[in-house]
């Protein structure tokens, strides 16, 4: 790709639409709470579309809450690009907003400078990806929403910027990366029942102690992980024994774990090793226990044709990029079971994200705006080039 012949973004209007979506629901050690649907969001989510109608474009709002904007008097088909404007509570000023802001720019540029693809792009802020709330059922609900609708007849792929959220990026002297895909995710509750007894008058050999099982449990999560996939990774984030005190013996124990893997066969092989491991300690420990799934998201897998553009895209741009695999869950992943979707990372200072130490240079913010405007121009034509579009989204 020839890089003159695409336009370049506005880098001080995209750091300054940065820093004022950071100010919508910031606290004052400036971690943000603009939660799905409280008055910061809703105020976040005016602005978008208010900076967008500013601009002579046309913004719109779904059913969902999700904020669109595109050029007035289109008829599309479109290439839909962003990321999504809520927070976790206490969240930071790039995840998700970063992604947003960003489409926004590009765009705005492709707009102000008439290039021809600036009919076929339409951003997207979407509502509520973080899940936080009771009545949300775990996040991603304004993009589930969006593979309901008609709507997503009218569009030709989908590209989302983000920020890792992590450390590898950073540790590996990467300024870009194309993303292959979402690890699945999986979550389950663990309950052991035992026998409640006197700690201090009980021998460790006649004990049903439910607390050792869930502490085994736990500390077993990692070795079961890297043994079906090294890149596979497990968290044991909730553990509580009864009836909770120094001199008694646990009766009951309950752990909550997640594991997450880049594809959906090695998540089965994690959780049939976690049942057996379960039941040959609960045996072991003269105790009952039960794993259930609460939860689960499958790998998504990113369109090829498209992950290879973005791929190109960036090391177009700088020779520090290599693919990675998304840890995070993304709107990506959804979108992906319905249109042709990739996404492209920036590193995130010291691996901190979902806090007020998030951070990205100033540099590599603009760098993943202009590789994203790059990325839309080159998929763009490939995606609207193809003559049926009933071909695009079988392939």
């Amino acid at each position: 790709m020839d890089n003159a012949h695409v336009p370049g973004i506005n880098a001080q209007r995209l750091l300054t639409d940065l820093t004022h979506l950071s100010q919508i629901g910031a606290g004052p050690d400036g971690s943000i709470h603009r939660i799905a649907g409280n008055k910061a969001d809703w105020a976040g989510r005016d602005w978008i579309d208010k900076t967008m109608r500013v601009s002579g474009l046309h913004s719109y709002y779904d059913e969902t809450g999700n904020v669109f904007a595109r050029r007035k008097a289109t008829g599309g088909p479109w290439l839909l690009i962003g990321s999504h404007a809520d927070t976790v509570p206490g969240g930071g000023h790039l995840d998700g907003a970063y992604g947003v802001i960003a489409a926004m720019e590009v765009l705005r540029t492709l707009h102000e400078t008439d290039h021809p693809m600036a009919d076929h792009v339409e951003t997207v802020a979407w509502f509520d990806e973080e899940g936080v709330t009771p009545e949300s059922n775990g996040g991603l609900v304004g993009s589930t929403a969006l593979t309901r609708d008609p709507h997503a007849d009218e569009l030709v792929g989908y590209l989302e910027l983000h920020v890792e959220q992590g450390p590898r990026m950073e540790a590996s002297g990467l300024e870009l990366s194309p993303v292959t895909g979402i690890v699945g995710v999986r979550r389950y509750t663990l309950t052991v029942r035992g026998q409640e007894n006197h700690a201090g008058t009980t021998p460790f050999h006649l004990r049903a102690d439910a607390g050792r099982v869930a502490s085994r449990m736990a500390a077993a999560l990692r070795d079961i992980c890297t043994e079906a996939d090294p890149f596979s990774i497990g968290n044991a984030g909730v553990i509580e024994f009864g009836p909770g005190a120094a001199n008694v013996v646990p009766g009951t124990a309950r752990t909550e774990i997640e594991i997450r893997a880049g594809e959906d066969g090695t998540l089965d092989i994690i959780e049939a090793e976690l049942r057996d491991r379960l039941a040959q300690v609960a045996v072991e420990e003269c105790c009952t226990a039960a794993l259930e799934r609460t939860s689960a998201k499958p790998a998504a897998q990113f369109d090829k044709r498209l992950v290879d553009t973005v791929d190109d895209v960036c090391r177009s741009r700088t020779e520090a990029s290599e693919p990675l695999l998304s840890y995070a869950g993304h709107d990506a992943s959804v979108i992906s079971t319905r249109l042709p979707t990739a996404m492209l990372f920036v590193p995130s200072t010291g691996g901190f994200s979902h806090s007020n130490r998030e951070h990205t240079p100033d540099k590599q913010l603009v760098l993943g705006t202009q590789a994203l405007l790059d990325a839309v121009v080159r998929t763009s034509t490939l995606l609207l080039n193809t003559v049926d579009r009933d071909v695009i989204l079988a392939a």
